[in-house]
């Protein structure tokens, strides 16, 4: 079997799931033993949402939703067993070079914006670092479970339901990037312990929104969640 390239390897179900395996035990392991009696304080968001609709169903909801994360990406592997890459240590090396880089790469438009949005009264300075290790923990579940929900979710819906219509391929993955970065930005301020509506933090996480999608279909799942956690940690607060 030939082997393929680096860059189509990293988009691969089964490397994708190999490298999320870790920010998934380290969240789950480190929710339940920091967490203490009230684990779920640690929980982030979109992993709280995700658990509640599973529980709606009767399912379980401590167990089944990181469960279900990996049947669906063992699943997904089978399906695409005969072009698995092979060598998974290269590929962990360079996915976590990646990760590194585009979440500086991020941090480092925030604050290139800086100048103009402080003229709008908002502070994207770099702040400070998390004072817990409940908090990392915190900030790698926003990496795993904001782009399961807002990426690998919506991506899905929306690509068949534009496939339904007869959208053309790029157009709809324009127009599924600009949504889900919307959806994204718009969650942070739903809920009991959504933040105030501000228009420019809105329009900010829109903007660090689309960044992770155009990393989710460029780079691949795994690549985006690294990305998504590290500069969670990078930044120290809970900007996107």
């Amino acid at each position: 079997m030939r082997r393929p390239s680096y860059l189509f390897a990293t988009r691969h179900p089964w490397p994708c799931l190999l490298f999320l395996a870790p920010f998934l035990l380290l969240y789950e392991a480190g929710v339940l033993i920091l967490g203490g009696p009230k684990p779920e304080l640690l929980r982030n968001g979109a992993d709280t949402w995700l658990r509640w609709g599973l529980e709606s169903f009767g399912l379980p909801q401590l167990y089944c939703a990181p469960v279900l994360i990996v049947i669906v990406f063992l699943i997904w592997s089978l399906l695409r067993f005969g072009d698995r890459p092979q060598g998974f240590l290269w590929l962990a090396v360079g996915m976590t070079i990646e990760s590194v880089l585009f979440a500086v790469g991020l941090w480092m438009l925030s604050r290139e914006l800086g100048p103009l949005l402080e003229q709008f009264g908002i502070h994207l300075s770099l702040g400070p670092p998390p004072k817990s290790a409940g908090r990392v923990i915190t900030f790698v579940g926003a990496g795993i479970y904001e782009e399961v929900l807002f990426r690998l979710l919506l991506f899905f819906a929306l690509g068949i339901l534009f496939r339904l219509v007869g959208m053309p391929g790029l157009i709809s993955t324009l127009l599924i990037s600009m949504a889900s970065s919307l959806v994204f930005a718009a969650a942070h301020h739903l809920g009991p312990y959504g933040e105030p509506f501000d228009g420019y933090v809105f329009v900010f996480r829109a903007l660090a929104g689309l960044y992770f999608a155009l990393l989710y279909q460029l780079r691949g799942f795994g690549v985006v969640v690294g990305t998504h956690a590290c500069y969670d940690v990078l930044v120290g607060m809970p900007i996107v």
